[in-house]
C-alpha cells in the first residue's frame, strides 16, 4: 500500500516530467483514428521503441488536458490493486479532465478491472506496455471489444528520415543522401535513442534489459544459461528455417518444450518473431518448420555473430518489420521452391514478396521460380521482389504471370 501523500507527491511529479517531455519525431500514425474512437487505446511494442513519446504526442494533441501514471517508475514498485482508487481520488484533485494516460501498465497485477471501470465511467484510456500479452490474455479477458490496438516498432525508415530532416526528393544529391541513410538504417535499426546518439551502448543495454527485465525476470526462468543461448542463437540466424527439436539438441536445452517456451517468450517482449510456412491446413502450419526475425537489425547486430555481415539477411529482416508494421499476417511459402513472404491481409493473400540484394543473370532464376512457384500455389497472377537495384518487370511468357522488382528505397517510402 502507498499513502494518499505520497502517491499524490509521485503523481505530481511524474505528470510535470510527462508534460515538460520533448514531443520527438512525429509517428506516422493516423492519431485522430484512436483519439476520436470511444475505446481504450493500447499502445504495445518492445521496450525504448518510443511508446511513452507516443502517449506524450497524443497528449500535446488533445491539448495535454490529461492525467498520468507511469508504473515502471520504482516509486511505484509496491503500488497494488487497492491503491488504484487512492490514485483515483488523486487525479480527481489534480484536474477535471476525464482523459487517463498510464504506461507500462502491466506491471500491476489485475489492472484490467480498474482500466474497464474507469472506461465505464466515461473516462478515455490511453495505455501502454512492453509484452504482447497485454493484447491477448491479459487484456481481453476483461476488456474485450473494449479497445483498440496500437502495435509500435522502433522507427520506420520513413520516420528515420523525418529525424535526420531529410527530405525525399528526386534530386541527384538528395538521392545519395537517402541512400546514404538507408545503409546507415539497414545495419543500425530505428531504435530512437540510438539514432539520436549513434551508441553502440545503448543497444546492448537494451538488449540485456528486455531479456531480463522482460523475459528471465517477469517468467522466473531458471535456465538462465540454455535461455541466454538459445536468444543468441535465435538473433544469430534470422531468415532462416528451424524446428524445435533441432536447436533443442543444438544448444542442449533440456526439452522441446523449453524451447518452445522461451522463444514464445521472446516473441512476446517483441524481441523477435517466428513465421510459419504457408499451408492451408492449420495443423500442418503449427508443425511445420519456422523461420526467426528480429525487432531490429541493429538490436541483433549489437549481439549476434556476423549477421551484420549478410546483407540479404538484414534486408529481408528490414522487410519483414515493416510488412509487420504494415498489419499483415506473415508465412513463407516452401515446396520445390521458396518465396520469402507470404502476405495475408483480412483473410486473403494480398502479395507475394521475394527480397534480394540485387537482381542478377545469376540469381534472376532462383527468385523469379520461387514467386512463380508460389504464384501458381496460390492462384495469383502477380509477384514481387525487393531489392537495392532498379525497378524493372519482367513478364513470364506463356504463364500469364508478372513480376516487378521495386527499389526497396521506394518501397519503404511509400504509402502503406
Amino acid at each position: 500500500m502507498i499513502t494518499e501523500s505520497d502517491l499524490e507527491f509521485v503523481i505530481a511529479d511524474q505528470r510535470a516530467n510527462f508534460l515538460s517531455k520533448p514531443i520527438g519525431v512525429l509517428r506516422h500514425i493516423t492519431m485522430d483514428n484512436f483519439i476520436n474512437s470511444s475505446q481504450i487505446v493500447v499502445i504495445s511494442g518492445v521496450r525504448r521503441c518510443g511508446k511513452s513519446t507516443l502517449l506524450r504526442q497524443f497528449a500535446q494533441r488533445m491539448g495535454n488536458e490529461c492525467v498520468y501514471a507511469n508504473f515502471d517508475d520504482e516509486r511505484l514498485l509496491h503500488f497494488e490493486v487497492a491503491d488504484f482508487s487512492t490514485l483515483l481520488m488523486v487525479w480527481h484533485k489534480q484536474t477535471s479532465c476525464k482523459t487517463v494516460i498510464m504506461d507500462e501498465i502491466q506491471n500491476i497485477p489485475s489492472w484490467q478491472r480498474f482500466v474497464r471501470r474507469i472506461h465505464d465511467e466515461g473516462y478515455k484510456v490511453f495505455i501502454s506496455g512492453s509484452n504482447a500479452k497485454l493484447l491477448s490474455g491479459e487484456l481481453g479477458t476483461h476488456l474485450s471489444g473494449r479497445y483498440k490496438q496500437l502495435t509500435l516498432t522502433p522507427f520506420s525508415f520513413a520516420e528515420y528520415l523525418d529525424l535526420l530532416a531529410l527530405p525525399v526528393q528526386k534530386t541527384t544529391i538528395n538521392l545519395a543522401a537517402v541512400s546514404k541513410a538507408f545503409d546507415h538504417y539497414l545495419l543500425n535499426g530505428g531504435f530512437p535513442l540510438y539514432c539520436q546518439t549513434n551508441d553502440h551502448d545503448v543497444l546492448s543495454t537494451l538488449y540485456e534489459n528486455i531479456l531480463f527485465k522482460d523475459i528471465l525476470f517477469r517468467y522466473a526462468i531458471q535456465e538462465r544459461r540454455s535461455f541466454r543461448s538459445l536468444a543468441y542463437y535465435a538473433l544469430s540466424n534470422i531468415g532462416k528455417e528451424f524446428s524445435y527439436r533441432n536447436i533443442t539438441n543444438i544448444l542442449g536445452i533440456k526439452s522441446d518444450t523449453s524451447t518452445k517456451n522461451y522463444l514464445a517468450f521472446m516473441e512476446e517482449a517483441y524481441l523477435l518473431f517466428q513465421v510459419p510456412k504457408y499451408d492451408h491446413s492449420l495443423k500442418k502450419q503449427y508443425v511445420s518448420n519456422k523461420k526467426l526475425y528480429s525487432i531490429d537489425n541493429g538490436l541483433s547486430g549489437s549481439v549476434a555473430f556476423r549477421i551484420s555481415q549478410d546483407r540479404g539477411r538484414l534486408l529481408e529482416n528490414l522487410v519483414y518489420i515493416e510488412l509487420f508494421r504494415r498489419g499483415y499476417q506473415l508465412f513463407y511459402h516452401k515446396q520445390q521452391k521458396e518465396c520469402d513472404f507470404v502476405c495475408i491481409k483480412q483473410h486473403r493473400i494480398d502479395h507475394l514478396i521475394q527480397v534480394c540484394d540485387d537482381i542478377t543473370p545469376e540469381n534472376t532464376s532462383r527468385e523469379v521460380d520461387g514467386l512463380l512457384e508460389a504464384m501458381n500455389a496460390y492462384n495469383l497472377s502477380k509477384g514481387i521482389i525487393l531489392t537495392r537495384g532498379k525497378p524493372q518487370s519482367i513478364a513470364l511468357a506463356q504463364t500469364g504471370k508478372h513480376v516487378t522488382v521495386i527499389n526497396i528505397i521506394d518501397w519503404l517510402l511509400e504509402k502503406a
